[in-house]
């Protein structure tokens, strides 16, 4: 019988396919993909991009063929990956996230055509992170570059990477929702359609945007390969070259200018004083220095201060927040001074990542990809109930679903800002009171240690899964 698991989100993938063997992730490869494999390994872009950590490092795996054929008797060979700690999507990324993940592409587009080389496709599912660094994981994306053949990944380029960021740039809407609506990202005709008249006098709008939707419109009946037209007009390789320059360009200069939201600043805008938030950062540190942890999750880290106590003593944080001002704002601190274990996301909880594409199998749900050994839940229950109407049973639930350790803090009703949230509400939330989280608290798990900070209105519990 073989250990050989497959990965379902790669399966449209016809020339390569990812599978997992004893806990580590691999790649099986056509015929085609094979030779491609072997062209790349030479070059100076895979070796300095392994090497700088902008291509997932990668080495030929000795894998049988008999143990291969029980995949499909398609694959010939076979790769082993670096594992990523933690796999993210394009719709939880920040501005930043998304904008630095399409400069690495063109980076590489060009890179790769110094050495007769191009990559297939530009999906943003691509990469990857390390930490605040982005890593393409696709390296079967490389292919040798044929005669007269065009930038076959121009438009994907546009849909995953160039409308969001200048939806994002120009007009100040958030692209995650529609990435994740739709997997191919926002196409021609819609981005053309949000754009006003205005709008065509920014960069790049025209070009690529209006007139792409046009020729988007005039060949969806055409009869002759477009091509194969530009393959018999003589199209050169110094075309693309010149317009993946043009683009990063373009790309480079889009700034997202947006300077505060309802929850980015709450680090200087809360009901701490210095010596309690002093006090919750010395109880976070204990336990986050009780044992050595694999991941570590942050749930509503806003500006990270405690994803980074966590960082120290643990392997890998995920810093999760609704709020994408504030994870923008982390992502560049971390990109800037690190630490480099620290990954941050843009997540709702109260409607999180869900399982999407073909048989929803092709991105997996947030729970899905991997669980925390530590999960740090301050100052985000209140969120969740009151402004979510999430019954707290429920999320002390979720909660113990994710197994492992737990540090969460209770914030009562006297608390000024639970006392924000229902300044315009009814309160209706009977069951966010103080001995009700603790009965069902106590269902779940087991506290270990438990500190009110002088202020009275907060309480930290340290828990175990039971």
């Amino acid at each position: 019988m073989s250990n050989l698991q497959i990965e379902p989100g790669s399966f449209r993938d016809r020339e390569s396919r990812v599978f997992y063997r004893s806990g580590r992730v691999h790649r099986a490869l056509s015929t085609r993909a094979l030779a491609d494999w072997e062209t790349l390994a030479e070059t100076q872009l895979f070796k300095q991009g392994s090497a700088s950590g902008a291509i997932v490092d990668t080495k030929r795996a000795e894998i049988g063929a008999e143990e291969l054929s029980s995949l499909s008797p398609h694959w010939v060979g076979a790769l082993v990956h670096e594992t990523i700690p933690f796999i993210s999507y394009p719709y939880e990324w920040s501005f930043s996230m998304l904008k630095d993940a399409a400069l690495l592409q063109l980076d590489l587009v060009a890179q790769a055509l110094d050495e007769d080389m191009i990559l297939k496709d530009s999906s943003a599912f691509n990469f990857q992170w390390q930490g605040a660094h982005p890593v393409l994981i696709d390296v079967g994306s490389f292919k040798r570059l044929e005669t007269g053949e065009p930038w076959v990944g121009y438009l994907q380029f546009c849909q995953n990477f160039l409308y969001p960021l200048m939806l994002t740039a120009y007009k100040d809407l958030a692209f995650h929702a529609w990435m994740r609506g739709a997997i191919d990202g926002i196409t021609p005709e819609n981005f053309a359609n949000i754009v006003s008249l205005r709008d065509t006098m920014r960069a790049g709008v025209l070009v690529h945007g209006i007139l792409q939707a046009k020729l988007q419109k005039s060949t969806a009946n055409a009869t002759q390969s477009v091509r194969g037209e530009l393959e018999n007009a003589g199209f050169k390789k110094e075309l693309i070259v010149a317009n993946v320059k043009r683009m990063r360009r373009l790309v480079e200069k889009l700034v997202w200018t947006k300077d505060e939201s309802v929850w980015a600043a709450y680090a200087t805008d809360n009901s701490y004083d210095e010596s309690d938030y002093e006090a919750k950062k010395a109880f976070v540190g204990r336990a986050a220095a009780e044992r050595r942890r694999h991941v570590v999750w942050d749930l509503g880290c806003n500006t990270g201060d405690f994803s980074k106590i966590a960082a120290e003593h643990n392997d890998y944080v995920v810093s999760l927040d609704a709020d994408h001002l504030a994870i923008e704002r982390l992502y560049l601190e971390l990109k800037e001074t690190g630490p480099d274990n620290i990954l941050p996301l843009v997540n709702n909880l109260a409607d999180s990542s869900p399982n999407l594409g073909w048989r929803g199998r092709e991105r997996r749900s947030l729970t899905a990809r991997a669980k925390p050994e530590l999960t740090l839940c301050l100052a985000l229950i209140h969120h969740i109930v009151i402004t979510a109407n999430i019954p707290v049973d429920d999320f002390v639930e979720w909660l113990a679903g994710l197994g492992g350790d737990l540090v969460i803090e209770f914030v009562t009703k006297d608390d000024p800002m639970v006392k924000r949230l229902l300044l315009n509400k009814e309160d209706i939330y009977h069951d966010y009171e103080q001995p009700i989280f603790e009965k069902v608290l106590g269902e779940y798990f087991e506290v270990l240690e438990r500190k009110t900070l002088e202020m009275g209105t907060r309480t930290l519990y340290y828990a175990r899964t039971r």
